[in-house]
């Protein structure tokens, strides 16, 4: 055997080692790597329904009329939900068209814990939250509205977002095993 073949012979060996280290790396970093996109995939979630809720409270406030985030037809939020504005009689047909502004269908494999149940009002007993003309979140007898939602996903149920409407419409993502103090 000549001393190129022994040399060739040694390198193959050496780059199987190589391989065999990094699949082992890989392997055992996956698990990592897809909580990581879980966790990513609730920011996403929430930080989509925000700019949904923010549109609603910019166009109650541009157009002087209750506009509205609510879970599809009545439903829990994971089935998704519509931004529309509420007509009143007073308001001309053309300013008050009957569609919805921005929709979102089905949001899984994340999910809002306990279906969603915040943001239920009192008095009628439906989801969504209205925000009239200046803006505030308010009930359908005036109350304020101030409440969470908490968003979770299938397969990493220890992973959560707490999306928290303030008293001012302004809001904010919580991630209670970072900032518990912030999420109370």
């Amino acid at each position: 055997m000549s001393l190129s073949d022994r040399e060739s012979g040694g390198g193959l060996l050496e780059l199987m080692a190589v391989v065999l280290i990094i699949t082992i790396f890989a392997t055992s970093a996956m698990p990592l790597l897809q909580e990581q996109v879980a966790a990513r995939q609730i920011d996403s979630v929430a930080r989509q329904f925000i700019a949904h809720a923010q549109f609603a409270r910019g166009q109650a406030l541009t157009l002087g009329l209750t506009a509205h985030i609510a879970p599809l037809q009545g439903g829990l939020w994971d089935e998704g939900w519509l931004v529309s504005i509420q007509c009143q009689k007073s308001v001309p047909k053309i300013t008050c068209l009957h569609r919805p502004w921005l929709m979102q269908k089905s949001i899984a494999p994340v999910y809002f814990k306990g279906g969603g149940k915040q943001f239920i009002d009192p008095h009628l007993a439906t989801r969504g939250i209205a925000f009239n003309a200046a803006g505030a979140a308010k009930t359908a007898h005036g109350g304020f509205v101030a409440n969470r939602l908490i968003l979770g996903h299938e397969r990493y149920p220890h992973l959560e977002r707490q999306l928290i409407l303030g008293s001012g419409g302004r809001w904010r993502i919580c991630d209670p095993h970072k900032d518990a103090k912030s999420c109370s």
